[in-house]
């Protein structure tokens, strides 16, 4: 199922917003949009046990299905950044990033009709007019590098185009959302960037410390991003960015993606109307080519939102005992916006810009447009 422009805006599922007219009356076509950082998968599936298929430390070679397809077009999705690889734990960080890039490439090739490998620019426009969905390869830590930044070789030949220089700790390469602001970059983290440069990957500073951000925005000699945030000047925690951050960002040509997480709000339960709040100061800050969105999430929603809270209340505990949680992460919050969850929730969000005043030009930037044009400056055509 393909999602025009007006439907996409206008019809935000049941008790959906309603569109004003003006912006009903826009020529109908296609509206691309980019999820800077999201998922593809169905968050009702229960992690299953052991079986032959499954690889390092319990990856497993699983199809995508049909539902998450479904509900990714009924969404209007043109592409995501899926986070595969390490990204914190006991494993191997190298072996295991390498395994799960052959398990995205096998999905890919289980569903050529509905998923696209993207690896330039080109591609999102690709999968744009084929209605496919473009599978974005991206890390959330560089730890796979190790102490060898060439292996940002290896990766950027296997398809990946995004890599987030932290976590929320400190690893080798600079200071994470957690650690001290003051944390440095160090200089393997400057090798890291150079040679990511030389590989036209995007660096992507989410999750990384205030110093991190700002030298590692300036060491690199193409413009950066920060795929899923929040603006720390309207909620003071430390996984949203200071203005700093995001003018810095901004200034060089790069792209801020904001979260749909309970980051946006000082009591952790993020509303829609925090989403739009984030967006409009970004916007103030960084001006609207450099803004968009990176959810955080999937396109699927919640079949059992008791049985879900349970669940994740589990995986924050564990988060927080393996010192990879964040302040702001709480047992009785979702990691989510649930205004804006499941197959609606682009429609949904742009529908309530729309109402807030923004412009059908600028609310196409935001959700799609000005992420194409970072990867058409970094990636190429």
């Amino acid at each position: 199922m393909n999602i025009d422009r007006r439907t996409f805006i206008a019809a935000a599922g049941a008790g959906a917003l309603t569109a004003p007219t003006a912006l009903r009356a826009e020529p109908t076509r296609d509206m691309i949009v980019v999820n800077a950082l999201g998922g593809l998968s169905n968050p009702n599936r229960r992690p299953e046990g052991p079986s032959s298929t499954t690889g390092v430390d319990g990856v497993r070679r699983q199809g995508i299905e049909q539902r998450v397809i479904d509900d990714a077009r009924t969404a209007g999705l043109t592409a995501v950044n899926v986070t595969l690889g390490y990204v914190a734990g006991d494993m191997e960080p190298f072996e295991h990033s390498v395994r799960e890039i052959g398990i995205w490439d096998w999905r890919i090739r289980e569903r050529p009709g509905d998923l696209l490998k993207v690896l330039t620019a080109a591609d999102i426009g690709r999968a744009h007019a084929d209605r496919r969905i473009g599978i974005i390869y991206g890390f959330q830590n560089a730890e796979m590098l190790g102490d060898d930044v060439t292996r940002a070789d290896i990766f950027a030949d296997l398809g990946v185009r995004i890599v987030q220089l932290t976590y929320n700790p400190v690893n080798r390469f600079g200071g994470g959302a957690m650690a001290p602001a003051d944390t440095p970059l160090t200089e393997l983290g400057r090798a890291a960037i150079a040679r990511l440069n030389d590989n036209r990957l995007m660096v992507d500073l989410s999750h990384s410390g205030e110093r991190t951000c700002l030298e590692a925005a300036r060491a690199s000699r193409q413009p950066i991003s920060i795929n899923h945030t929040g603006c720390r000047a309207l909620t003071d925690l430390p996984r949203n960015k200071t203005d700093a951050e995001l003018r810095l960002v901004a200034e060089r040509g790069g792209f801020v993606g904001i979260y749909f997480m309970p980051f946006l709000s000082p009591r952790s339960v993020a509303t829609a109307a925090d989403v739009v709040a984030h967006l409009v100061h970004a916007v103030q800050v960084c001006g609207e080519d450099h803004v968009g969105i990176g959810t955080d999430g999937g396109t699927t929603g919640i079949d059992d939102m008791t049985d879900f809270r349970a669940r994740i209340a589990e995986q924050i505990a564990r988060r927080r005992a393996s010192g990879i949680g964040a302040t702001g992460e709480n047992a009785d919050t979702l990691p989510f916006v649930e205004e804006l969850s499941g197959p609606s929730q682009f429609r949904d969000l742009a529908a309530r810009l729309d109402r807030h005043g923004w412009t059908t030009g600028r609310i196409e930037k935001v959700m799609g447009l000005n992420f194409l044009r970072y990867a058409r400056e970094v990636w190429g055509a």
